[in-house]
């Protein structure tokens, strides 16, 4: 499903998969999305019309999909242990398979110009990085126990991981443990401020979402509203806002800025006043030039979709 990031509003659905959406993603001209299924694939969208453009088939659960950063490679791993590379020049070509991992794949990014890949396990502590080039892995970076997020800050400086009841911070480019921060309860996700990068986010299983100096670890607030675990949160490309998913089947949208559990609610449907410059709002005006999603991914005249 595609929201637009600063309301929240439905713009369309993409229909296809016959099991559970495990990750998604959006290339960096809002142009193309990808998700990774339970039912054994990964799948090519065209992020304006919602059509399906190709079907990458796995022998098992894909849990994690990330686009290249120049968007001509997609990236994919899951319950195979492999880390597949698809060009999406030539869509029908065998994928390139980058290494065995040692364990169920959780999260996959791309880093140094995509040179270098990142990735963490279900069931196996720590991060692993992989030279593109030799397919193997270079740099482990230690944690207690599985990392369920892991991100790549918008600048390039810093991997955000979370663990246990832990959130990490470390250097992206010699590797080294900048801050670590003990959480007051178990997380499952983390995310840094992306434009000062002076504040970072974390959601787990209290059911709310925490925000944190970067340089102290002090809370600054935390947000309630949710009425299960929190699987997912991520800021907005401009920091004004940011996004928590959870098992109460929502996605919430909340404001930057501090507050306390007391006093803050989700922000209302016509969302921050300041405008959001997240990659949803690229869609959202193309969509406003005469484009829209249906709810057979089909396009059509907007006033007929209004309608």
């Amino acid at each position: 499903m595609l929201r637009n990031g600063e309301t929240g509003d439905w713009i369309g659905t993409f229909e296809g998969h016959k099991g559970a959406v495990w990750s998604s993603c959006v290339d960096t001209n809002a142009l193309r999305a990808a998700s990774a299924s339970a039912d054994f694939s990964a799948k090519l969208w065209d992020a304006l019309t919602g059509d399906e453009l190709h079907s990458f088939e796995h022998k098992h659960i894909v849990r994690a999909c990330a686009f290249s950063e120049d968007t001509h490679l997609l990236l994919t791993g899951g319950v195979e242990k492999i880390l597949f590379i698809f060009d999406l020049n030539r869509l029908d070509a065998a994928p390139i398979e980058v290494g065995h991992s040692p364990g169920s794949v959780r999260t996959v990014a791309w880093l140094h110009s995509d040179q270098t890949i990142l990735s963490s396990c279900s069931d196996t502590n720590g991060v692993r990085l992989w030279d593109l080039r030799s397919g193997k892995i270079f740099q482990t970076l230690e944690t207690k126990l599985p990392v369920t997020s892991a991100e790549v800050s918008q600048d390039g400086r810093y991997i955000t991981t979370a663990d246990g009841s832990t959130v990490k911070f470390w250097d992206a480019n010699h590797f080294g443990l900048v801050k670590s921060y003990n959480m007051p309860c178990n997380v499952e996700s983390a995310s840094l401020e992306p434009r000062h990068g002076n504040k970072f986010i974390a959601g787990g299983e209290d059911m709310r979402v925490h925000l944190f100096d970067f340089h102290t670890g002090e809370e600054l607030g935390c947000n309630k509203g949710h009425h299960g675990p929190v699987h997912c949160v991520r800021f907005s490309p401009g920091g004004e806002s940011y996004a928590s998913g959870s098992e109460d089947g929502t996605i919430r949208i909340w404001q930057t800025g501090p507050v306390t559990c007391e006093e803050n609610d989700p922000l209302p449907g016509n969302g921050p006043s300041r405008k959001v410059k997240a990659v949803a709002d690229e869609v959202a005006r193309k969509i406003e030039s005469g484009l829209v999603i249906g709810k057979q991914g089909k396009t059509g005249e907007r006033d007929k979709a209004v309608a």
